[in-house]
Order: structure tokens, then C-alpha cells, then sequence
């Protein structure tokens, strides 16, 4: 499959600020949509409008790509309702195979996600009336049938929510077929509401909080306790574990028990297995730095080397490589992830850009808007360092005058090897009486530094870019996980993002 063909002259466009932009092949802009995709309002585009724009995408694409994009999607980018997205709206236009139940089969990974699916096909499919779900696509069915063998009663009991979709109706319409007696004896638990209620911490300290008590201080010597025996029980899971920091905190568990904490943190397997989006950790590390105790210290730290896990395997790097770092902090970076999120555009950024910062001995390092500001920060501290250059919000203005980065490098004859810029892409010049663009300047750099790459990081998936990307030595990635950066050790094999894609087994 050939997915960078030459549209030389074709592919001009005015991005949402009116500046000249390029767009990219279908293949390209269905990539980069889906892997930063909340599914929420973004600054430029309504949740309803990206998601007609992604499906008419995944018809213009080949079938079996679209199947191996939303297996990424999930597995190496870690988010969940895109994938189903990507899944449903294959199914609606594909049949014939068995390919839709395939990739349903590996994109659900939570026993939540079969009914979640469920719920995106009926607002898909438009489906109204008592019975919405009747007349279910075969090869949806059949994929459903094959994750319902994936979960053990523990999973389906922790899953298993008074939603208008339940788990019984999941089960009736794709009827699984059990592995063995010990599953259907499961299957029919779930039938007849019988699961065994799960030890989690939420049903834990549920049950506690319905309980009357002596005094206030008997209170929280109790949620102190409860606390203490979840740590113990080592069932809270690393999200669960990374959401409650602050809760151990202020019930004052003991030292050992924050020991352990941290210890847990900071395992290289744990925190590996526990597929966190990298900015995940910063939320924690910031929600941290205002908790008066004496253990806060103890698991910023931890927070510290779980962020360095992130950076142990990026690739593509030698010690004699020159480097720049861009973060875009114009106003449009500065939209929320998603409604419930504390969490920014720019902020995961920043924190994707402190993860190369950390492998990079020789690197310039800093934020653009109206303006452009390096900022120099010791090497080592990822979570230390992203705080830092987050509360430099403002200092830059709110523009998205990205060329002045290129147009700093060139003023000062600065030779470099790679140059990476994170943002939303909607590049412009605010500037009244410039006529400055960053593809313009990207060329005059190239002549001055032939040997230059740039890679551009998209973040908010418009599918509009600052420069042409099928040309030598521009590189776009895409995505919010660390895993973004393993598409370098691919670009230094010469291949790119959508090789990889490809290279995925269905």
C-alpha cells in the first residue's frame, strides 16, 4: 500500500486561522484524527463534526488499514472510544469477511467496552423504538462474541453498571459460546444477575461510607484504615492507585504504606503494564504539589522515575545529536482534553516534549505564541521540568507563530540535526505587515542546514499541516502516548507512522 503519493500543487488549503496550509492523503488525516481524539469539542471543531469528518475518512480508506489503525489506536495510544468508533463505522460500510469481528475482537479490552460499543452502534446506526439493538451486524456480533471469552467474572462483576446497555443484553444479542463449564457457569451469573460483587476500592469505601460513626475522628481513623488495608490487598489497580495519591495523603496512612505506594509507582513493569498516557503522571505530580505532608515529597519522587520509564526506550538519538524542542502555547493549546479533564492541549505537550528533553544532551528548548522564548532547564527532571515550563503560560502571547522558531535558527546560524515542534498545526503570522510562513522558512533553513529533519507532532488531529508532509525529511507523528516516539526509531529505518500501522497483525 502506498499512502505518501506526490500532490504537488493540489493540496493547498487556508487553515482555520486563513493562513496557507496543505492537507494530507486520507490515510494521514484519519491517522492523525483518531489518535488525538478525546471525542469532545475542541477549539476548532465540534465532537460531531470530527466524527462525520472521521467517517467519511475511514471511507476513503482501504478496510483492512482502517481495522489496523483503530488496533493502534488501542493498543499502542491506550485510548477507548475512538477505537469503537473506528470499529462500528467499518462495520456500517464493510462486510463480506470476517475482518470487523477480528479487529472487535482486539480492540476491547475492558469488559465495559463491549457495552460501550453497543451504545456508540445504536447512536450510529440511528436506532430508535423499545428494541434499538435489533438487527445487529453479523460481524459485530461475532466480534463481541469473541471478547466476551476474554473476561473472568472478577472483570465482567467490576464492569457490570446499571447502564441503559447492560451486560445481559450484551450477552443475549451476541450469544458467546463459553470456552468451557467454568464460563458458562460465568455467563449465566451474568444472566441472572448473580456476579459475585468485586473488591474494588470504589465498592469498599462505598460500603464504609454508609456505616454511622461515633465521632468524626472515628470516621477518619476508619477511612484512614480502609485505606491502608486497600494498599494492602494490592487490588487497587496503577490508574486507581495514581487517581487516589492525594486521598492517602489527606487520611494520613502510614509511612510504610506511602512506602509501598511508592514503590509501586516507580516499578519499571508496573508502570509499563499500566498503559497511563504520559500526562496522566503530570495531572498527579500537579495535584500533589499542594498537599502539605511529609510523604509528598517520597511520591513526587516516585512520579519522577515513573515518568523516566516513559523515556528509557526512545530511539533514533546518539550522543552528538543537536536538537530543538518547540512547544506551541497560542490560545487555541489551551483547550481542554475533554469536559471532565483538567488537563490542556499544551500541557500534554509539554510533557511529551520533557520526555525527548530528558534523552537529548544537546538541545534548545522552548514555547512560541506571538513570540518565541527559549528556556533552559536542567536535563533529568521530566515532571519537574513539564510544571516549570507550564506556568510559563502567557509569557509568549496566545498566536500560533510557529515560523519564528525556524526563523530564530536561521538569524542565529544555528546548525541542527532534528528540529520537533508539538502543537495543534493551525500555524500563522500575527504580525501586522509580515508575509513570513513556516514552509517558506523551513526551505531557506534546509539550504542553510541540508542534512536538517523536522518532525512535526500533532495533537489535535485537524488534518491540516504548517508544510507539505510528502517531502524529504518532514516527518509527522501524532498521538498523546509515549509511544509516539517509537514512530522515530521507525523514521530512522526509513519507514513512518503508517508503516508501522500496516505492520500490524489483524
Amino acid at each position: 500500500m502506498k499512502f505518501n503519493t506526490t500532490t504537488k500543487g493540489k493540496n493547498t488549503i487556508l487553515n482555520y486561522e486563513g493562513e496557507k496550509a496543505y492537507t494530507l492523503s486520507p490515510a494521514l488525516e484519519l491517522y492523525t484524527a483518531v489518535v488525538t481524539a478525546s471525542l469532545s469539542d475542541q477549539f476548532y471543531e465540534k465532537a460531531d463534526s470530527k466524527i462525520e469528518r472521521i467517517r467519511n475518512l475511514i471511507a476513503q480508506n482501504n478496510p483492512e488499514f482502517v481495522a489496523k489503525l483503530a488496533i493502534y489506536t488501542r493498543k499502542q495510544m491506550y485510548l477507548r472510544s475512538v477505537p469503537l468508533v473506528l470499529a462500528v463505522e467499518l462495520a456500517k460500510i464493510h462486510s463480506g469477511d470476517n475482518l470487523v469481528s477480528r479487529m472487535i475482537a482486539q480492540i476491547i479490552e475492558r469488559a465495559d467496552e463491549i457495552t460501550e460499543l453497543l451504545a456508540y452502534y445504536q447512536i450510529a446506526n440511528q436506532r430508535t423504538g423499545t428494541k434499538k439493538l435489533n438487527k445487529l451486524s453479523k460481524q459485530v456480533q461475532k466480534g463481541i462474541a469473541l471478547a466476551f471469552n476474554k473476561f473472568d467474572e472478577y472483570q465482567f462483576a467490576k464492569y457490570n453498571r446499571d447502564t441503559e446497555i447492560k451486560l445481559r443484553d450484551a450477552l443475549f444479542l451476541a450469544h458467546p459460546k463459553a470456552k468451557d463449564e467454568s464460563q458458562q457457569a460465568i455467563f449465566n451469573k451474568i444472566i441472572n444477575g448473580e456476579l459475585a460483587t468485586p473488591y474494588t476500592w470504589e465498592v469498599e469505601l462505598s460500603e464504609l461510607g454508609q456505616n454511622k460513626f461515633e465521632s468524626k475522628k472515628a470516621k477518619q481513623e476508619a477511612f484512614k484504615a480502609k485505606w491502608e488495608e486497600l494498599i494492602e490487598s494490592e487490588k487497587m489497580g496503577y490508574m486507581a492507585t495514581l487517581r487516589n495519591l492525594r486521598n492517602f495523603l489527606d487520611a494520613g496512612v502510614s509511612e510504610s504504606h506511602i512506602e509501598k505506594v511508592a514503590r509501586y509507582l516507580a516499578n519499571p513493569k508496573a508502570v509499563e503494564n499500566s498503559q497511563q498516557l504520559p500526562f496522566r503522571f503530570f495531572s498527579a505530580y500537579l495535584e500533589l504539589q499542594r498537599v502539605a505532608s511529609v510523604h509528598t515529597s517520597k511520591l513526587l519522587e516516585a512520579l519522577e522515575n515513573a515518568a523516566q520509564v516513559s523515556a528509557k526506550n526512545i530511539k533514533g538519538f546518539d550522543k552528538n545529536t543537536k536538537a530543538l524542542i518547540a512547544c506551541d502555547f497560542s490560545g487555541s493549546m489551551q483547550t481542554h482534553v475533554s469536559p471532565k479533564s483538567k488537563v490542556q492541549y499544551f500541557q500534554i505537550g509539554v510533557v511529551l516534549a520533557m520526555i525527548l528533553r530528558n534523552i537529548c544532551s544537546k538541545v534548545l528548548a522552548g514555547i512560541f505564541g506571538s513570540t518565541w522564548k527559549i528556556i533552559n532547564l536542567p536535563q533529568g527532571n521530566i515532571l519537574a521540568n513539564s510544571v516549570q515550563i507550564a506556568n510559563r503560560i502567557g509569557e509568549v502571547g496566545f498566536s500560533t507563530n510557529g515560523y519564528l522558531v525556524i526563523q530564530d535558527l536561521i538569524k542565529k546560524k544555528l546548525e541542527l540535526d532534528k528540529v520537533f515542534i508539538f502543537t495543534d498545526c493551525q500555524m500563522w503570522d500575527s504580525i501586522a505587515g509580515n508575509k513570513e510562513h513556516f514552509s517558506d522558512l523551513w526551505n531557506k533553513y534546509k539550504k542553510l542546514v541540508p542534512t536538517a529533519k523536522l518532525y512535526i507532532f500533532d495533537l489535535a488531529g485537524y488534518g491540516q499541516m504548517p508544510i507539505s508532509i510528502p517531502q524529504k525529511d518532514v516527518f509527522l507523528i501524532a498521538g498523546w502516548s509515549d509511544k509516539v516516539f517509537e514512530v522515530l526509531e521507525a523514521i530512522e529505518n526509513g519507514e513512518n507512522a503508517l508503516k508501522m500501522i500496516e505492520k500490524i497483525e489483524l
